[in-house]
């Protein structure tokens, strides 16, 4: 199982932007949802490690959180309130968000299993920074992709050509990216057995 708490960045001197991160992660496929914990901090139980990717690259790229990600067991039968959660992965989420805050990409990885979760954050640390390093172009046409279009029908949303969109999803590194994702899925779930 795993936990993802996540704190955002400079609230003191930001609008509070919890209530908008509820609203949009509210369909979000969670065997917990995410709700605040305190203040500008939230905390969500998630099954799945490609929702764990999804979820924390999503954030990265909002360039306003901190997350960190606990792997392990949780105490069950799970609370109906994810702050009432307890267990090792709700303990190793607190840490991880903690180490957030001054690590690379802004994002940590936690677990009862050190060397496994010492794995999944190096590949998820990797992908993350290339993320939060995108320019707004690169941004753009990685979108365009993940919603499966071609190179041709991004190009006309864009409205660019389809060399400039190939060239703004090499520098974006989004073959690099889809590599990394699924590097950091494998060693979540292994860092969560």
């Amino acid at each position: 199982m795993f936990v993802l708490t996540v704190d955002q960045r400079g609230s003191r001197r930001d609008v509070d932007r919890v209530a908008q991160l509820l609203t949009e992660f509210a369909n979000r496929d969670l065997v917990r949802p995410f709700q605040r914990t305190a203040g500008d901090e939230v905390q969500a139980v998630v099954a799945d490690p490609a929702t764990v990717v999804d979820l924390a690259l999503d954030l990265v790229g909002r360039e306003h959180w901190s997350i960190g990600i606990g792997a392990g067991p949780v105490e069950e039968p799970l609370p109906a309130e994810t702050r009432a959660g307890r267990g090792p992965a709700f303990e190793s989420a607190r840490v991880a968000v903690d180490r957030a805050k001054s690590a690379p990409g802004r994002v940590a990885v936690e677990g009862s299993d050190p060397d496994g979760a010492t794995d999944a954050d190096t590949a998820l640390t990797l992908v993350a920074v290339l993320v939060a390093r995108r320019t707004e172009e690169g941004r753009e046409a990685v979108e365009q992709m993940r919603h499966g279009t071609t190179q041709t029908e991004a190009a006309r949303a864009l409205g660019i050509s389809k060399q400039a969109v190939s060239q703004r999803l090499s520098t974006a590194g989004w073959h690099v990216e889809t590599a990394g994702r699924r590097l950091a899925e494998r060693l979540l779930r292994k860092a969560d057995t």
